[in-house]
């Protein structure tokens, strides 16, 4: 139920950009993490997790952050944009993103993402959007094509599911939520922007969250 609540937050996105309100569909991507984060916690913790329930959360998030933050951010920058190439551009970002999923699926091992997760990857679009930026076609084509192709990169992301209770430094994680809360105060509508632009940064900067956050460490394999 937790998952519908993903892919229903992505089909009422799409149905917001056909009557052309892409700021409150991009808003509706961001209540989508929310469902997106929550049904993996609630399977864990009741111990609920399956086959069956991985498959439909790579659904909703095809829907949800590959399809809806492609052509909200479509709409809102690269409509007409060279003919067909503005939609290309678009549909290339969605693409990526279905092939992240599907690498995922088959190849996930425990510890950092490899490539840009696309929960973060379709946020950073409609960002963007929520932020209110005026970007011209010819910058932001190159940032969707750039997202798209992080998502199926080898670049390390922290992976905050590698968190156990009872193993998490409550003074980082009140820090961490201080910071957070502080930007949707200070930033308000850019304030989603600004968190996903630090954990897209922390990436290249080899920054592991999950250890951060963590009071022990998990092992490297092989140690």
């Amino acid at each position: 139920m937790i998952t519908s609540g993903n892919i229903l937050c992505g089909m009422l996105a799409l149905v917001l950009v056909f009557h052309g309100k892409v700021s409150h569909a991009a808003w509706l991507v961001f209540m989508a993490v929310f469902f997106d984060f929550m049904d993996g916690k609630v399977a864990r913790s009741i111990g609920g997790s399956s086959a069956f329930g991985v498959e439909l959360d790579s659904l909703a998030d095809v829907v949800s952050f590959g399809v809806a933050p492609a052509l909200i951010f479509y709409s809102a920058y690269l409509q007409g944009w060279k003919g067909v190439t503005g939609a290309l551009v678009a549909a290339f970002f969605a693409l990526c993103g279905a092939l992240r999923l599907a690498r995922f699926n088959v190849h996930h091992v425990d510890g950092a993402f490899q490539g840009f997760p696309i929960p973060a990857a379709g946020l950073f679009l409609a960002s963007v959007v929520m932020a209110g930026w005026r970007l011209p076609a010819s910058l932001a084509a190159p940032v969707a094509l750039s997202v798209g192709l992080l998502m199926v990169s080898s670049v390390p992301f922290g992976n905050l599911k590698k968190l156990r209770k009872g193993n998490v430094n409550h003074y980082k994680a009140i820090f961490l939520f201080g910071f957070v809360f502080s930007l949707f105060v200070l930033l308000r509508g850019a304030a989603p922007l600004a968190a996903i632009s630090v954990y897209l940064a922390s990436g290249f900067l080899r920054f592991d969250w999950a250890d951060w956050l963590s009071l022990v460490p998990e092992p490297v394999e092989g140690d």
